[in-house]
């Protein structure tokens, strides 16, 4: 398969595509690195980009902004950072994807663990994690041409711990390369509108 990874050098993605691209062919794309220049907030840019790209078969997002402060200090720039970034980023992404994937193709997206289990400091990435499962179960029920939509829901991730360990105590850390596992399940399997917890 040909698949684009968003965010492929990340930690996450970077872990990603070590996973599928023993077996795929990938595009990576980030914002400042990669084979191509993306950006999730831009969508106009994105849509032009997937067209120039041609038909893919996958589309994976391991990218997502979103901000960390005191419920009531945030500013709404702090609030928007996440909704503009890793919710509407990501949806634009697969609306974007789905004009550009063969029939039967793929959308994983990504939450992450404080939809389900919220910390001090994450309501607003609870918030937006939450909005993309949400958006995940929906879409599947509209997805044309056969295509799948899934998103992973990782833990916090080991190699990310020494920057989080303050938020996340008593919190099971989960490397890297297992999260990645869920990428492949949605991209190799056959489910659609689901999300993979990987804790």
């Amino acid at each position: 398969m040909k698949i684009l990874i968003v965010g492929a050098m990340g930690t996450l993605g970077k872990a990603v595509a070590a996973e599928l691209g023993q077996r795929h062919e990938l595009v990576t794309a980030g914002r400042a690195s990669g084979d191509i220049r993306l950006d999730l907030t831009d969508r106009a840019s994105m849509e032009a980009t997937l067209a120039r790209l041609g038909p893919l078969d996958a589309v994976v997002s391991a990218a997502g902004n979103v901000a960390f402060g005191a419920l009531m200090e945030m500013d709404e720039g702090q609030w928007a950072l996440g909704l503009r970034d890793k919710l509407m980023g990501q949806v634009n992404l697969a609306l974007s994807a789905a004009k550009v994937l063969t029939d039967g193709g793929s959308i994983t997206l990504t939450t992450g663990v404080l939809a389900e289990q919220p910390i001090r400091y994450g309501a607003a990435a609870s918030m937006v994690n939450a909005g993309v499962q949400g958006f995940v179960r929906a879409a599947a029920l509209e997805l044309p041409r056969g295509l799948r939509i899934n998103a992973v829901s990782p833990g916090v991730l080991v190699e990310s711990m020494p920057g989080y360990a303050p938020w996340f105590r008593g919190f099971e850390p989960v490397p890297a390369a297992r999260a990645a596992l869920g990428f492949s399940r949605s991209v190799e399997g056959a489910d659609t509108g689901q999300v993979y917890r990987i804790d």
